[in-house]
């Protein structure tokens, strides 16, 4: 693909170059070669759209899990990929948001992902994953930061569905299945905060560093 990247609802131009010096001015040398090894997981030419979630999946379960609050200073707040990959950490919903749109920019099509808030039962919270549907009637693959490893959802008992969102709409309930519309990701005020900020103008600083 080329040096420029689609960005779900929104449509954000990344140059690879300004990338990688925006990382480095921003977060350190560190960043910047994450920057670089996140540039190569876009532009590597697959074969298929199981080796892009495969190689999507591992690349951002190498980053560290932290709260929200350790991090950012705040209870709940979606990084962009961009600040993800600066700060080397961030919570669940940084994994899932990261993958996804990863996923769309090298060419997995919005209408096969959906982000998912579910609760897991293992730590008894809430939390967010990814699902892929290689069809809109097959049993979704999962993507999650907590079992690395890409399961089918029914082998995901851990897990239980609240709602769903990809670019387009808004889901309740059962990643199983269809679900109910519940009508436009724009509802969510996180979604659209989160929008706002993917360019590369508006990074934000952690108050804690994980290097």
């Amino acid at each position: 693909m080329s040096s420029y990247y689609l960005y779900a609802s929104v449509s954000l131009n990344f140059n690879s170059k300004k990338l990688i010096s925006t990382l480095q001015k921003n977060y350190g040398a560190r960043a910047a070669k994450r920057g670089t090894a996140w540039l190569k997981v876009l532009n590597k030419q697959y074969e298929n759209e199981h080796q892009k979630l495969v190689s999507t999946n591992r690349f951002f379960n190498q980053l560290r899990f932290t709260t929200d609050k350790k991090l950012w200073g705040q209870s709940n707040y979606w990084a962009t990929p961009v600040e993800f990959i600066g700060v080397n950490a961030g919570d669940c919903e940084d994994f899932a948001l990261a993958k996804y749109f990863s996923l769309l920019a090298i060419g997995v099509a919005d209408d096969k992902l959906r982000i998912v808030m579910v609760k897991s039962l293992t730590l008894n919270q809430y939390h967010m994953v990814v699902a892929y549907y290689a069809t809109p009637t097959s049993e979704p693959l999962i993507l999650d930061n907590i079992d690395g490893r890409i399961k089918k959802a029914n082998d995901r008992k851990d897990l239980i569905p609240v709602y769903s969102f990809n670019g387009k709409l808004l889901w309740l309930n059962n990643v199983k299945k269809q679900g109910r519309v519940a009508g436009k990701p724009s509802r969510l005020k996180r979604w659209n905060d989160l929008n706002l900020r993917m360019g590369l103008n508006q990074l934000k600083q952690p108050v804690t560093s994980m290097e």
